[in-house]
């Protein structure tokens, strides 16, 4: 199993940067890749960035250009660069793990951004 600890979330203001880390523990070598998801009030889940093993990396349009995610796999920790936020970032950002066989959730880390 595969286990996930994010950290970096926080009240920041529109315009402005975060940096959110995920690291994981236990059996990472199955990992086949990690992302980060985010859910807003009312909202359904959606994912915001994923990076492969082949260091590939996937966004969804809302972010493109503003967010970038990397991955160290010596620390086994995965991140996401936020710049240039707005309101509508705010959400709970979940870091996810694509491993053999199933997946692991963190347990999410508070992103808002105000006006």
């Amino acid at each position: 199993q595969v286990q996930l600890v994010e950290s970096g979330g926080g009240l920041v203001q529109a315009g402005g940067s975060l940096r959110l880390s995920c690291a994981a523990s236990g059996s990472t070598f199955n990992i086949r890749s990690m992302g980060w998801y985010r859910q807003a009030p009312g909202e359904q889940r959606e994912l915001v960035a994923r990076i492969y093993n082949d260091r590939s990396t996937v966004y969804a349009d809302s972010v493109t250009g503003r967010f970038t995610i990397s991955r160290d796999t010596t620390k086994n920790t995965v991140y996401l660069q936020m710049s240039s936020l707005k309101p509508e970032d705010t959400a709970v950002y979940y870091c996810h793990a694509l491993v053999i066989h199933t997946a692991s959730w963190g347990q999410g880390t508070q992103v808002t951004v105000s006006l």
